[in-house]
């Protein structure tokens, strides 16, 4: 396998975004991404494009094709990459396989997503089938919130964990979204506000739950061979790439206070990129719910199995903290546009890790120069764990 590089990245602005078909929301951040890279996009050989609503949520059945053709990149070899919440990290794992096999030289990872073309309940209702549909969805009417409320409840049995501790982790991730130009909401929050906010599915209310948003991310990849070529000044390099599963349905699962998928696929990038969770200056971790974050810094070894609250409640994944965590806000406060996530987190990181983080309050410290993305797929259903160096 060749060693590959992330040569050029581009997002779109995150929220509500009706001025824009599909195809113009991959383009806007598609075009920054190639003017990062210094090419043009004939010269890129594979687009893997992340999208999960297709036909669903938005109009276009095939926006892969559409998308491509838009962004002057008919002729390549082109595909769909569904993985549910990780589709974006999905398509940039297929766009690395293909220039670290030799298949290309320049790849290009693109996630789209239109979320907000339909009302809510039917949104919440599509999302709720990213499991076991005929199970959970048919029998017990669950969807993602009281999914997740299942974590947050035994978590909170388990450890103590507290309704305040979950609202630490918002207030946290709106902090930073303020500052982030391209967030979907960019409003700071007290613990006060998210407790008094409306009951979704108990204990979580409305603002430990993520934002139904539009957006679009860009990534390029290349061979080291044609990085050299390009003169790239600062590659950021993909270290390591671990992925696993979990079950569909969840009553198989072992206990509901971690993620065993995401255990296991960042193991298996840790081992591959030949590091460990101390030497990660910066992570992006899936926060599509305040419970799931905390949960995340447990699974991925930032701290022992039932101390994430502690970390939260000390500040420890704050900038200036042991490991700063969703300092572009996260998908609570900056957006889940699920197909584009995965890549939006790779986008996110390859800024701090070329330390050209514009808004110098949200720059992490770099030790190592190493980050990590960890993005998830429905309820631990889908797991990527992407480790990434300069």
């Amino acid at each position: 396998m060749r060693k590959v590089a992330i040569i050029g990245v581009g997002s779109s602005k995150f929220g509500v975004r009706n001025d824009v078909n599909v195809a113009e929301l991959a383009f806007e951040a598609f075009k920054p991404s190639v003017e990062d890279a210094g090419i043009t996009p004939k010269d890129i050989e594979f687009v893997a494009v992340g999208s999960t609503g297709a036909g669903a949520w938005y109009e276009e059945l095939l926006p892969a094709v559409v998308s491509a053709e838009y962004c002057g990149l008919t002729g390549a070899g082109l595909m769909r990459c569904e993985a549910a919440c990780a589709s974006g990290s999905a398509a940039f794992t297929a766009a690395y396989w293909t220039v670290a096999s030799g298949q290309a030289e320049i790849a290009l990872a693109l996630g789209v997503e239109k979320m907000r073309e339909i009302d809510t309940p039917t949104m919440m209702e599509w999302i709720g089938r990213a499991g076991y549909y005929l199970w959970e969805f048919h029998n017990f009417g669950l969807t993602f919130p009281a999914y997740y409320a299942l974590y947050a409840t035994a978590h909170m049995a388990k450890f103590g964990t507290t309704e305040e501790d979950l609202a630490l982790v918002a207030v946290k991730n709106h902090k930073y979204a303020s500052m982030n130009p391209i967030a979907h909401l960019r409003n700071k929050i007290t613990v006060d506000d998210v407790l008094s906010s409306m009951v979704i599915a108990a204990p979580l209310k409305l603002f430990d739950c993520c934002p139904v948003t539009d957006g679009a991310a860009s990534i390029i990849l290349a061979s080291e061979e044609k990085v050299r070529e390009l003169k790239i000044d600062t590659p950021v390099w993909v270290a390591g790439i671990g992925y696993a599963s979990g079950t569909a349905n969840l009553s198989k699962r072992l206990d509901y206070v971690g993620l065993e998928a995401a255990v296991s696929a960042s193991q298996m990038a840790y081992r591959i990129a030949k590091t460990s969770p101390d030497q990660i200056d910066v992570a992006v971790v899936h926060d599509c719910f305040t419970i799931a974050e905390i949960m995340a810094y447990e699974d991925l070894g930032f701290c022992k199995k039932g101390e994430g609250a502690k970390l939260i409640r000390e500040g420890q994944t704050e900038i200036g903290g042991k490991i700063p965590v969703n300092v572009d806000g996260g998908l609570k406060a900056k957006g889940h546009p699920i197909g584009a996530t995965g890549c939006s987190m790779i986008y996110e990181l390859t800024k701090q890790l070329r330390e050209e983080t514009v808004e110098r309050e949200r720059q992490a410290p770099m030790k190592n120069y190493a980050a990590l993305a960890h993005n998830v797929g429905g309820t631990g259903h889908y797991c990527y764990v992407t480790i990434l160096r300069r």
